[in-house]
């Protein structure tokens, strides 16, 4: 999926895995539908372990991973469902150059653009789950300045490089007179914790309820209206609107909350389109329903 992709073979995974995590040797190592930042393999039945997919220098990605390690914790402690919640911190070794985490493995079934999107029950769920992340305390941190989540013209240069590419794939001009206008929006209200990815990939359903929610690791300080882009990904209008009065959003957060969710949709498709068409579709559905609010 990615020009610098680093591979992991299952013999790899299984081998540093038993190599350094020896109580598990008895288990069964078997790969699963990875994300596009991890190769992912469950060990045994409540175990997952994640290997980063994008080269970095290994002292910067274990800092990065001790960093997500502390934000799942946090995230456990106020999430109304389960999450996935840090195991242990694995080393690089001869066939796989970057370090690699172990958190536990939740059951249930991944979320889809569709699946629910018409289901009063699930809407109550992420209006609540935002809610939920919202009254965390921030201790006083503000946005990072990593991904979405601040101003929101600091990705114009990204979005342009994205609209460009996706000559022929989608209504470039609809598309850029809407980023047009909603990247004019001003700030929002004070920070607060917000999951930072609410994409369906990292939400786990059950009998058509929320009941897990995976990839935790940039819990932290953003946009209020950064996790509301669930709603677009996930939801028809009518259950939008639903979550929108839960939530009490006035017009600004609404707006801002669209704007975060074109901002991450304008790359799903052109980049995608092949190496990944569950994203590829989940770009084109959340574009469409942003289209379809004017």
């Amino acid at each position: 999926m990615h020009a610098d992709e680093v591979p992991v073979s299952l013999p790899a995974a299984r081998a540093l895995i038993f190599a350094q995590f020896p109580r598990y040797r008895d288990l069964p190592v078997s790969p699963l539908a990875g994300g596009t930042d991890h190769a992912i393999f469950r060990v045994g039945q409540n175990i997952a372990a994640r290997f980063p997919r994008r080269l970095e220098a290994a002292d910067a990605c274990r800092i990065r991973l001790e960093d997500e390690a502390r934000a799942l914790g946090e995230l456990a402690a106020c999430c109304p469902v389960p999450c996935s919640e840090p195991l242990g911190l694995g080393r690089p070794g001869d066939a796989y150059p970057m370090y690699w985490t172990l958190q536990t493995f939740l059951p249930g079934a991944v979320a889809t653009p569709v699946g629910l999107a018409g289901s009063d029950g699930f809407a109550d769920d992420i209006a609540r789950l935002i809610a939920a992340l919202r009254q965390a305390d921030t201790k006083g941190w503000r946005f990072d300045g990593r991904g979405r989540g601040g101003r929101l013209t600091d990705h114009d240069a990204w979005i342009s490089t994205c609209l460009e590419n996706s000559r022929g794939l989608l209504d470039v001009a609809r598309l850029s007179a809407l980023w047009e206008r909603l990247r004019l929006l001003p700030p929002g209200g004070p920070d607060v914790m917000s999951h930072r990815d609410l994409i369906p990939a990292n939400l786990l359903t059950k009998d058509g309820r929320l009941a897990g929610v995976l990839d935790g690791g940039a819990f932290g300080p953003a946009d209020p209206a950064l996790d509301l882009v669930a709603c677009w990904h996930l939801f028809d209008a009518t259950r939008r609107a639903r979550i929108r009065q839960s939530l009490g959003s006035d017009e600004l957060e609404w707006q801002r909350g669209a704007a975060w969710a074109f901002a991450q949709a304008i790359g799903l498709v052109w980049y995608y389109e092949a190496s990944n068409p569950g994203m590829a579709a989940l770009g084109r559905s959340t574009l469409a329903r942003l289209l379809d609010d004017g």
